[in-house]
């Protein structure tokens, strides 16, 4: 293992699992958390850390932050996974239901920044990659709050990108499509190549961006769908 750390939110099970073990097998050690049990005990397979809590918590993103410092005294890569929020009908969604994609989807990743940049910036730099979906960029009436905030956290991560660009930070988006950690096989056909993605396939993408491998990459967006977007 080498001394380098990833910090990964959403880390327990689905595309956070195989992003957590393509990480590993890079040589980093982990720090990671979910909502369940399920990041304990990976992290125990893989002889990382854990904390069990929610992204929209912000004493929970607190906790694993402080975790992976203490463990590992830095954090040089930092995935944030977070779960979707409500769906609906678009004028029937409720306030309180908009309210909890903003407190789900975007304000991770605005805390998560705060926590992190002083520390990547002592330590010379750093990666943080934002998991959101091609309805970011192709807004689709299925996903309208998800399609709204995650759009909110591309914006977010290019003005990033340009405020701590010249201290080595970088920070994107990985745009995955339909893969097959969900129920999507219906979703095939949307996809030029006519399946659904595998949770590999996005965790090598996701791997890319969060190392070196990307040392030349911010306020990027990723799309990994398989050609179902169709902007240029």
């Amino acid at each position: 293992m080498s001394d380098k750390s990833c910090l990964i939110v959403g880390g327990g099970r689905g595309m956070g699992a195989a992003i957590a073990r393509e990480m590993h097998g890079r040589g980093y050690r982990l720090a990671i958390m979910s909502p369940s049990d399920s990041c304990e005990k990976l992290a125990k397979e893989l002889g990382g850390v854990a904390h069990r809590g929610v992204a929209e918590n912000a004493a929970d993103t607190q906790a694993i932050f402080d975790l992976a410092m203490a463990s590992y005294g830095r954090v040089d890569a930092c995935l944030i996974n977070v779960g979707g929020p409500p769906k609906g009908d678009l004028l029937d969604i409720t306030d309180e239901n908009w309210d909890i994609g903003h407190e789900g989807v975007l304000k991770p990743v605005i805390r998560l920044a705060k926590l992190l940049t002083p520390v990547m910036e002592a330590q010379g730099g750093g990666s943080i990659v934002n998991l959101t979906g091609f309805s970011a960029l192709e807004p689709m009436l299925m996903f309208p709050t998800s399609s709204v905030y995650r759009a909110a956290v591309t914006s977010f991560s290019k003005l990033y990108s340009d405020r701590y660009g010249p201290a080595n930070i970088r920070m994107n988006c990985l745009q995955p499509g339909f893969t097959n950690s969900l129920a999507v096989e219906k979703f095939a056909d949307m996809a030029a190549m006519n399946r659904i993605g595998t949770v590999e396939e996005q965790a090598k993408a996701a791997a890319f961006l969060l190392t070196d491998d990307s040392s030349f990459v911010t306020g990027q967006s990723l799309r990994v769908d398989g050609g179902a977007t169709r902007s240029l």
